[in-house]
């Protein structure tokens, strides 16, 4: 029991960090773009900082949705899992409209929607497990920093 616990852990930190690696590995030839290729806002973090803060990100991502998916099956599980799952769709198409597509306007909306959609997922997570709830505000946190330089950055390069 306690090892299909571990793995069940463990499947669950490795899908949104596979997500992640998958959109950065689609991107990778295009990141230079933020690195030096446009004009940034204010309080822009170094390049090396967006990795480091999406590793952790995703390993909160994937505690929490296993938590959730640990619970017995209920209808409010199946839709918290359902808005994990349609926010972890929206964040992977998220770099690739901003970096590979330089749509900096269509990805400002496109982040907007994927806060939406985090936020909900967060008040969906709070009715079955308030722990599993409460590791994705640093999420949400970042996704309104981002909303931020995204917007400026479009603002900035029109």
């Amino acid at each position: 029991m306690k090892r299909k616990f571990v793995v069940s852990y463990i499947i669950g930190v490795l899908i949104p960090l596979a997500v992640g690696a998958l959109s950065a590995l689609l991107t990778m030839g295009n990141m230079d773009l933020y690195a030096q290729g446009i004009l940034k806002p204010p309080l822009s973090p170094p390049g090396w900082l967006f990795p480091v803060v999406w590793t952790g990100l995703y390993a909160l991502m994937g505690i929490s949705s296993t938590m959730i998916w640990l619970l017995p099956p209920s209808a409010a599980r199946n839709r918290a899992l359902n808005l994990y799952i349609a926010q972890l769709i929206v964040n992977f198409f998220w770099s690739l409209i901003f970096f590979n597509a330089q749509a900096f306007g269509f990805a400002a909306l496109w982040l907007i929607l994927l806060w939406v959609l985090v936020a909900l997922m967060i008040l969906q997570f709070w009715k079955v497990n308030r722990t599993a709830a409460l590791l994705q505000i640093p999420y949400l946190i970042w996704l309104t920093f981002a909303a931020y330089l995204n917007i400026a950055i479009w603002i900035l390069n029109g």
